[in-house]
């Protein structure tokens, strides 16, 4: 199987240069339907589905491969290469802004920019860092997603889209995490919230967006502000919005700060 039926990649657009979006853990690439059809008069524009999650091979999903962020950003490489894309933009959404930032650290000059939303590449207080959470709150919603699945998608999305449960962007989510495949979204869910990537942050010489939401229970401000300070070449935009995905509950604010970037970095 190739790289691009691996990861169900969908290309659209009339553009010659290429961006590519990542959506984040528990979803898949129809979460970008809000945003991805703005840029597609401008760019060539790139979807696909992190392995293990969607349309992709869940066959594929290598339980000890998958087990560093790492794989995820080998992937994205593989996409753009399998694609023949020179320098392409990539969009980040949570866990995918930090793979996306993996990639662009270990290999310098593949991509033109990263734009990353909602970033959090701790999700854990560390001293004078404040990832959002204390360890065993984290565990203990580690713990529920091992133990219910299903209980967890339903009692957290509304948590990360922040909105009541019977808003459209939480029935989304929801929706979104029961369709997963548990097995692999235990393994993911687990390796996304402990996974540290702070060091690689700062290997990162990519100019880059930082897109923080200003009232994000998962990953707030003040990470935004971390990386803004340690990343080389990094612009910060908090937006106002409620949540961790404003690309479902804020598209027209996304779209707007990331072509106003885009368009100051020509």
């Amino acid at each position: 199987m190739s790289v691009l039926e691996r990861n169900n990649v969908k290309v659209s657009g009339t553009g010659q240069k290429a961006i590519v979006f990542a959506h984040g853990f528990g979803c898949d690439q129809t979460m970008w339907r809000f945003v991805a059809p703005a840029f597609e008069d401008d760019y060539r524009v790139v979807l696909f589905d992190l392995t293990g999650a969607g349309q992709s091979d869940l066959s594929a999903y290598d339980f000890e491969r998958y087990s560093d962020l790492s794989a995820h950003a080998q992937d994205l490489v593989e996409i753009c290469d399998a694609l023949e894309l020179e320098k392409p933009i990539v969009v980040g959404h949570s866990v995918s802004a930090i793979t996306a930032g993996i990639a662009a650290a270990d290999n310098p000059g593949r991509f033109e920019r990263v734009i990353m939303v909602s970033p959090s590449p701790c999700f854990l207080n560390d001293g004078e860092y404040n990832g959002g959470f204390e360890k065993d709150d984290l565990l203990q919603v580690i713990d529920f997603m091992q133990e219910n699945y299903l209980g967890w998608a339903e009692q957290l999305a509304p948590t990360i889209a922040g909105e009541p449960a019977e808003g459209d962007a939480s029935r989304m989510l929801t929706q979104s995490f029961c369709r997963t495949n548990p097995d692999i979204a235990r393994h993911f869910g687990r390796v996304t919230f402990l996974s540290d990537r702070r060091a690689d942050m700062e290997r990162i010489t990519t100019p880059t967006l930082i897109l923080q939401c200003d009232d994000d229970a998962v990953a707030p401000v003040a990470v935004g502000d971390w990386m803004y300070g340690t990343m080389t070449g990094a612009t910060l935009r908090v937006v106002e919005a409620v949540g961790h995905c404003p690309h479902m509950t804020a598209p027209q604010k996304t779209i707007r700060e990331i072509k106003r970037y885009l368009s100051e970095s020509d």
